[in-house]
């Protein structure tokens, strides 16, 4: 394996798990932030088993499973009590399960992992790549390099993205979420991601996403979906109308929310829709959302990052070329990409718009349609992460599957 200059920009996720995946195999691995300061962004995620098995594969899941909580059923339902979905990971597999977690955590985690924090540059946005020599310059006018590999993991809004020159689409969803993390307490659903629909209009999520290192307290995470033209009405409008208005849908979050009294202590998240027909241009290579970046229906964004990376650091360990390793990293992460990027597209406006009678049809027929033979399988599979193309199953590791049964 030859051993590499590279340089990773952004520290999110994937940029986190490169850096040890690449660290561990001995190349010189070099780290750029935008943040004055790296930490998490976002309250919680739901691991699926496909991002699980990565962190088995690094070392890494006693420590999840000690700080996450356990999901082992996707409920959603309407203010009246009707049931939409209703999804159990035993039908996938009896020993597997997701797991809800605290961004911090797992932030906590990666960065531990990494044995060179040393090589960590924050408060250096990085604007240009020079794809012929691997050479970036960042917001300052300065040129760092030339690196062998730069790896572009800088997000959904990627600034870097354009000059791989493969952008087939790259827009803003109209529909972002209000989050934050609540105090978990005597919540009485403590192993289920529960949601609550008003027709696509609203949708209130509640997520138990356990511990994070130096915080015993389990926390939910907690979400509001909202168009992003509203936010700034959201907060003219006040806390108390807000509050008012859950406690009418979900009498069960609002006593969640008795803490929450200002709209500072919500957070605003946007999404992207971007599909690239390439991936790399000379020594530049994308990874994580900036390479696929898409809605937050299926909850996937975390664990495609965690697959990328560990798709790109298997390419480098197996192509001596760099081009021969980019392009089958390519090829093996977009035909699983794919199929995810197409369901959240056309599963969105279901979720997340103002049409009222594609709400209604997925109230009467959501459900059903996971009852029918194939149709539960296939809707598992895609939520768990682990469809690949449109009928295809992706591989775990028979070790993760063992880990998961002895826990």
């Amino acid at each position: 394996m030859k051993k590499r200059s590279i340089a990773i920009i952004g520290y999110g996720t994937a940029g986190q798990t490169l850096s040890i995946l690449l660290s561990r195999d001995h190349h010189n691995v070099y780290v750029f932030e935008r943040a004055p300061t790296p930490g998490p962004v976002g309250a919680g995620f739901l691991l699926q088993p496909s991002g699980l098995d990565v962190l088995w594969q690094m070392g890494l899941l006693p420590q999840v499973l000690e700080h996450g909580a356990s999901v082992r059923r996707l409920y959603g339902d309407t203010p009246c009590g009707r049931a939409v979905m209703d999804m159990r990971y035993t039908a996938l597999h009896p020993h597997l399960h997701g797991m809800g977690m605290q961004r911090g955590a797992l932030f906590s985690l990666l960065a531990q992992a990494w044995n060179e924090p040393g090589n960590l540059q924050a408060d250096t946005p990085i604007v240009e790549v020079d794809t012929d020599t691997g050479r970036v310059r960042d917001a300052r006018g300065t040129w760092h390099g030339p690196y062998d590999l730069v790896i572009a993991a800088d997000g959904a809004a990627s600034s870097l993205r354009a000059q791989v020159q493969g952008t087939r689409l790259d827009r803003e969803y109209p529909w972002g979420a209000l989050w934050c993390l609540l105090p978990g307490r005597d919540w009485p659903h403590p192993d289920e991601l529960r949601q609550r629909y008003v027709a696509a209009r609203k949708m209130i999520g509640l997520l138990p996403v356990g511990t994070r290192p130096g915080d015993a307290q389990p926390r939910l995470s907690f979400f509001w979906s909202l168009p992003r033209a509203q936010f700034a009405q959201w907060e003219r409008d006040g806390m108390e109308r807000w509050l008012d208005e859950i406690a009418a849908l979900w009498p069960e979050a609002h006593q969640r929310l008795q803490g929450v009294s200002e709209c500072a202590q919500l957070a605003r998240a946007g999404y992207r829709d971007a599909v690239m027909t390439r991936w790399h241009r000379g020594r530049l290579v994308l990874a994580g959302d900036s390479a696929h970046a898409m809605s937050p229906q299926l909850g996937q964004g975390v664990n495609m990052a965690l697959m990328d990376a560990l798709a790109l650091r298997d390419a480098l360990r197996a192509h001596a070329n760099a081009d021969a390793a980019l392009q089958a990293y390519q090829a093996q992460r977009s035909a699983h990409v794919a199929i995810y990027q197409f369901w959240s597209r056309w599963l969105t406006p279901l979720f997340q718009s103002e049409r009222d009678r594609l709400a209604q049809a997925r109230d009467v027929l959501f459900k059903p349609m996971g009852a029918l033979p194939g149709g539960r399988g296939h809707m598992l599979r895609v939520l768990s992460g682990t469809q690949r193309g449109w009928w295809g199953k992706l591989g775990l590791s028979p070790g993760f599957v063992e880990a998961m049964a002895a826990r």
